[in-house]
């Protein structure tokens, strides 16, 4: 299984053969960059890629052959496109997560608790949501995390439990912030790029064309393109046989602490 200490393990063997054949051998100074390059690119990937679980347990769909989807919202709430996405679910009877960045929560506290009487789950996803987020220490991640679920429970009395991580980036240090914190850590296995594509067709396109069972959907409430394809995305996969639940419920975890 590839992960953090895995991939340590080799490869401080690795390094400790080479060193050995370097007593004896030449080995040139290009095989321990060679060495280096490799292990850098490993990281990498476990870091950008959301459901790798390298450092950490992302859980990124169900294991299940019903089909049943889930629809996530990252980045809210805000007053310009949140309440009308609200309005959409609540017209096709759609519960989802909204992993709300607390900053935002400013001034929407009403909004929030919309969120919440509304039947969907709120989500941690970071007080901050700062550019830097994935190299901010443990101490002061764990601070931004708690920062944010305790603005949550002011407002709901209810303490997220579920976490996503701000760009889908995870670390060592967000790991101990999960564990010391009780966090499970959601992501997604259908990012629409909703942030990017303005295209109405190619998004629907893109979303539609990936669904399969157990599928978390990756969008944004943020977003003036995702108000304008949720209607049609609901649709278009009721018409495909899929059903829509909560990621609480298709993943089987305890949305609040």
């Amino acid at each position: 299984m590839l992960n953090f200490r895995n991939t340590n393990i080799v490869f401080i063997i690795i390094v400790l053969a080479t060193m050995g054949l370097a007593a004896r051998y030449t080995v040139h100074w290009y095989v321990y960059l060679v060495i280096a390059l490799v292990y850098s690119l490993i990281l990498f990937y476990g870091s950008y890629y959301v459901g790798s679980n390298f450092f950490m347990k992302v859980l990124c769909h169900a294991n299940t052959s019903t089909k049943q989807i889930a629809i996530s919202f990252d980045d809210g709430p805000v007053k310009t496109h949140t309440p009308e996405i609200l309005q959409v679910l609540k017209q096709h009877n759609v519960a989802a997560v909204f992993f709300c960045i607390g900053k935002n929560i400013g001034g929407n506290e009403e909004l929030l608790q919309q969120i919440k009487d509304e039947g969907h789950i709120i989500g941690n996803h970071s007080f901050s949501h700062h550019f830097w987020f994935d190299l901010f220490s443990a101490k002061k991640m764990t601070a931004d995390i708690q920062m944010m679920s305790e603005v949550v429970k002011d407002i709901t009395g209810r303490r997220p439990r579920l976490f996503r991580p701000p760009y889908g980036v995870t670390t060592p240090n967000m790991k101990y912030a999960m564990d010391r914190n009780g966090f499970t850590a959601i992501g997604w296995n259908i990012r629409s790029l909703d942030t990017v594509i303005k295209d109405e067709e190619k998004l629907l396109q893109k979303i539609t064309d990936q669904l399969q069972p157990g599928a978390i959907v990756l969008l944004h409430d943020t977003s003036k393109i995702t108000l304008q394809v949720l209607p049609r995305f609901i649709e278009t996969a009721r018409s495909k046989g899929y059903e829509f639940v909560r990621v609480d419920r298709l993943l089987n975890v305890e949305p609040y602490a």
